[in-house]
């Protein structure tokens, strides 16, 4: 069994009101076997849209390559717009060495209201996936039933918003729960009836445009 440690510490700072909240990256970024056009950073496989979906929103004009100036660049942003990161899973075990959410297994989780407790100008969570198994939101859930924290529904539509009191700080933090930025979601993209409105409209939209839009609202907002 292959354990799968995360490479990155959560990526945090005094006045963060927002937190992307995703898995673990390609094994690869633990084991340091970066591609060419990686950046070793949070979210930074080059198959991955994250980081090309805020470049279009904001218009970032990221480099895309394996150097400290491509690091650098996505740190000034995350400082600019009050947007950390912090990952879930700490660590995972895996029969098969690959990138699949649903081949974690042993899974360790990080201590999320540790951390919300520790800076507490954080107001919204951004999972990068939903509730299937093995997702952000999936193991969040399972963090706050450990706590006997109510998770409650906002919106029950892509993406789904939730909401929760924190059992310590007592405030209250919302949670999105956006498509995954992620090729193998966009079968998942395809069938949603709002991209389908869309792409009836404009045949050339595509399942990445969906993303930008859907990101954009949660985003590009205080």
């Amino acid at each position: 069994m292959f354990l799968h440690e995360h490479p990155y510490e959560p990526y945090l700072f005094q006045g963060v009101k927002k937190l992307i909240v995703g898995t673990l990256p390609p094994p690869r970024f633990s084991t340091g076997e970066l591609k060419p056009g990686d950046v070793d950073f949070c979210y930074g496989s080059r198959d991955g849209q994250l980081w090309k979906i805020l470049d279009k929103i904001f218009g970032l004009d990221l480099p895309f390559e394996t150097t400290s100036k491509a690091i650098q660049a996505r740190k000034g942003f995350l400082i600019k717009q009050k947007i950390g990161i912090c990952d879930i899973v700490a660590s995972a075990r895996r029969a098969k060495i690959d990138a699949s959410d649903l081949g974690m297994q042993q899974v360790a989780l990080r201590d999320m209201l540790g951390y919300l407790e520790a800076y507490p100008t954080v107001n919204t969570l951004l999972f990068t996936g939903g509730n299937s198994k093995n997702g952000p939101e999936y193991f969040f859930r399972k963090h706050l039933k450990m706590y006997d924290v109510t998770y409650e529904v906002v919106n029950n539509e892509v993406p789904r918003i939730h909401r929760f009191v924190h059992p310590k700080t007592q405030r209250i933090i919302d949670t999105v729960s956006l498509t995954a930025p992620s090729g193998a979601a966009n079968r998942a993209v395809g069938s949603l009836q709002a991209y389908k409105d869309i792409k009836d409209e404009n045949p050339n939209f595509t399942t990445f445009d969906f993303r930008v839009l859907q990101y954009k609202a949660h985003f590009a907002t205080s």
